[in-house]
Order: C-alpha cells, then structure tokens, then sequence
C-alpha cells in the first residue's frame, strides 16, 4: 500500500464532507467564514483518517464514519485557533497563513472556535449513516469526554500550569496523554466502535492510540527545533520561547527520538491482531514519527 496515496484519497474523502458542513446560510456569514478560514487552511487530517483507518481494521467503510471523522478534526481546528490566541500561546502563524485572530479579531477567533466545537457534536447527532442509537451515544460520550476536562481542555490547563516551570517526564507524559493523545485515542477507537469492533479488538486500537498519541507529541516537540520554518508554517522555537516543557528539553533530543519510536514500535505490536486491515495504521504510525511538518 503507497501511503501518500492513501492519505490524499482519505483526505480528499474528508474535507469534501467536513467543508460542506459548515456552507449553511443559517450561520451568520462572520462565523462561517471564520470558521472556513481555519477549516480551509490544510492540515494532515491525521485525526478523521485515524476515525477512517481504525473503522477499515474491522471491516467498515469511510462512509459509516464519516460524521464522527469529520467532528474530530472540527474538534482539532477549535483547539488550534483557542492555542493560537494572545491569552494562550499568541501565536500570529498556522500552517503558513495568520493565524485566525489576526484576521477576523480576537472575539470572532473565539466564536470560530465555539462554533466549531458546537458544529462537531451536531454533526455526530445529525448522522444518518449510523443506526445504531446506543453505540452513537456512547461514540458521542467518548468524544466529549476527550475533549473536554477529561482530556484535551484538561490537557491544556495542565501545559498552562507547568509553563515557566520545571517539570518532570512522568508529569510531561501526563500533560501530553490528556492534551493530544485523548483526542488521537478516541480517533481510532470510535470509527472501530461505530462498525461494531469486539471489545478485544477495542482494547487492541485503544493500546495503539495511546501510544501514537505519545509519540505524535514528542515528534512535535522534537520538529520544534530541527523542523523547516517554511515546510511546518508556523514559527520554529516557540516552545522555547514560550518557556513549554518539552521531551528533549527533559530528556535530550535523541533520547526523544529513540522513544518515540520505540512507542510506534510498541502500538504496531498491539494491532497485529488485525492482519493486512491494519495495513493504514501502521503505515500512519509510522509517518507520525517520520514527517518533516
């Protein structure tokens, strides 16, 4: 399986869903434009083609899981343009483009992100691909749990709290599992869940997310001082200069490279179970730890 292959043809799957969901006339044109600007601006698309890839390790289609795929990169894009603004990370770039605030203003930055979190639970509970009431149900809790206190915003004011202090690598392992690796995790579990997965199957896809979502992290960290300014379209350094705890400012650079990758290695022996279907998440998990942005 070619790999860039697969992730332009889920891509291309995604953002023809996830930009038609927000074209509706009933939002005020401010909002939706916002919330285009940022949905528009590109990005890997990692957390829907997870949804996608973890769904075809059962046996499903993209197609079941569309709805759930596409709320969790709303979800990510929320995260993305609250991170960016003056009161949390000010930062005046995202993927080559002024971050959103400094196009449409702080306050319309905000809404843009509510509304997209908002648009993300609207779109699970206006599925019509999915029949099952129950399993949609629980899909939705755990999503809202991974974004919320359990997870992403938890994860956040967590990073709020330890930065410009010293921090230890089992408390950065904690910070990082509930601000990234909740929302990866959840990405791989629902799509499987929403298919019908058994519970082994789940606990399999559950033990590979958390360890992606780890190791997605400290690839981050570690392209935030070796990465190409122009190829990541954001400012390089930023942790620094931010005062973040980061895995190589705790542990060294190539210490972090050696765990990322012994985290992949490990998520790859948790999803053998599934054969030639696993073919996308191991090639996924590998990229994690490879991309140049």
């Amino acid at each position: 399986m070619d790999l860039r292959s697969y992730l332009e043809d889920r891509k291309s799957q995604v953002e023809a869903s996830l930009f038609e969901s927000v074209q509706d006339d009933s939002i005020p044109k401010t909002l939706r434009d916002a919330m285009l600007y940022s949905l528009e601006a590109g990005g890997k698309r990692i957390r829907p083609i997870l949804v996608i890839a973890g769904a075809e390790a059962v046996g499903g289609t993209a197609e079941k899981v569309m709805p759930v795929a596409i709320a969790l990169e709303m979800i990510h894009t929320f995260s993305l343009i609250h991170d960016d603004l003056p009161a949390m990370d000010d930062d005046s770039l995202r993927r080559g483009k002024p971050t959103n605030h400094k196009v449409f203003g702080e306050a319309n930055a905000i809404l843009a992100g509510d509304g997209l979190l908002a648009e993300a639970f609207y779109a699970l509970a206006n599925s019509d691909v999915v029949t099952d009431a129950k399993l949609l149900v629980d899909v939705i809790r755990d999503v809202a749990s991974a974004t919320g206190g359990r997870g992403m915003t938890g994860g956040q004011v967590i990073d709020i709290g330890s930065t410009g202090r010293s921090i230890d690598e089992n408390e950065l392992t904690k910070l990082h599992l509930y601000k990234t690796g909740t929302l990866l995790k959840v990405s791989v579990v629902s799509g499987a869940k929403l298919c019908g997965a058994a519970d082994e199957e789940l606990d399999a896809l559950a033990r590979y997310g958390e360890n992606i979502g780890l190791a997605f992290q400290i690839a981050d960290d570690v392209l935030d001082i070796e990465g190409d300014e122009e190829l990541l379209g954001k400012d390089i350094g930023s942790d620094e200069g931010n005062f973040k705890s980061t895995y190589p400012a705790i542990i060294g650079l190539e210490e972090s490279k050696k765990k990322a990758r012994a985290l992949v290695d490990d998520a790859l022996t948790h999803i053998s179970i599934f054969g030639d279907r696993a073919e996308p998440l191991k090639l996924l998990a590998r990229y994690i730890i490879d991309r140049n942005k």
